[in-house]
């Protein structure tokens, strides 16, 4: 978060005032579409309340910053994608938590209060920094912004393979279900998003992003929520879905890559 804070500047801001459309759209459908698909699928395949609660959480949070590497490497609208970003993960200080208690009620008692109050330290607080430190940094800021992705990479690396080691004894329990939800919940999102975007005239780039943005969720604050309010089996799903959808995303920058409009 840090990292993507320094990736922002105020005229990054200024372009989500003159793409109204697309950007309600992808914010809409990822708070809408993605905690409800989550739910859905879950109960569907009977998994147990502690993978429904992990997979809602998930579901629940913005979009994550891969989306805008994803975005560029496919020739999308990257701008579009970094706006989206931005709003999105700002609007998960609130909208996260809510959605959360919305869906996993059912399953828990939710701290609606503390999640809002995590998401904020875990999210807002790090990218106002950022973008703080990119006023004081200046012409080195450039430097730095090279090998952030890496770094960026090599500690969401670190945190996922920490969990799959905390979960080393539960590992047994991810079964053919489980793995089908983590494929279907980005498969669904992403194709329902697609669908809608072109349904309401946006051109192949905003749809593309729009599709990329809503299907790949912020993984690594659905681990940290999961872990801070809850235990290492809730922060399964998000785990196992940052590997999936970097596997995804692969095959669709071989398809959309290669076939460029």
């Amino acid at each position: 978060m840090l990292g993507m804070g320094m990736t922002i500047d105020f005229s990054d801001l200024k372009k989500i005032i003159f793409r109204p459309k697309a950007i309600i759209l992808g914010v809409f459908l990822q708070f809408s579409i993605m905690p409800l698909l989550a739910f859905i699928l879950a109960g569907l395949f009977n998994l147990q309340e502690q993978f429904i609660l992990g997979f809602i959480i998930l579901g629940s949070c913005p979009g994550g910053t891969a989306s805008n590497i994803i975005a560029y490497l496919m020739d999308a609208d990257v701008a579009l994608s970094v706006s989206l970003t931005i709003l999105s993960t700002i609007l998960a200080c609130v909208l996260t938590p809510l959605m959360i208690y919305f869906y996993g009620k059912t399953y828990v008692d939710v701290d609606v209060q503390g999640l809002i109050k995590s998401t904020f330290w875990i999210v807002i607080f790090p990218i106002i920094d950022g973008i703080i430190l990119r006023k004081i940094l200046k012409k080195k800021i450039n430097k730095i912004l090279k090998i952030l992705p890496r770094m960026a990479e090599l500690i969401v690396a670190t945190i996922i393979g920490i969990i799959v080691s905390l979960n080393i004894e539960n590992l047994s329990l991810v079964d053919f279900n489980f793995l089908l939800v983590i494929i279907l919940h980005n498969l669904i999102g992403f194709i329902i998003a697609f669908l809608i975007a072109r349904k309401i005239s946006l051109n192949l780039k905003q749809q593309k992003t729009v599709a990329i943005e809503v299907a790949m969720q912020n993984s690594g604050l659905g681990v940290t929520l999961s872990m801070l309010h809850f235990n290492k089996l809730v922060a399964l799903p998000s785990a196992i879905f940052s590997l999936w959808h970097n596997i995804s995303a692969i095959i669709l920058i071989n398809f959309w890559g290669d076939n460029k409009k």
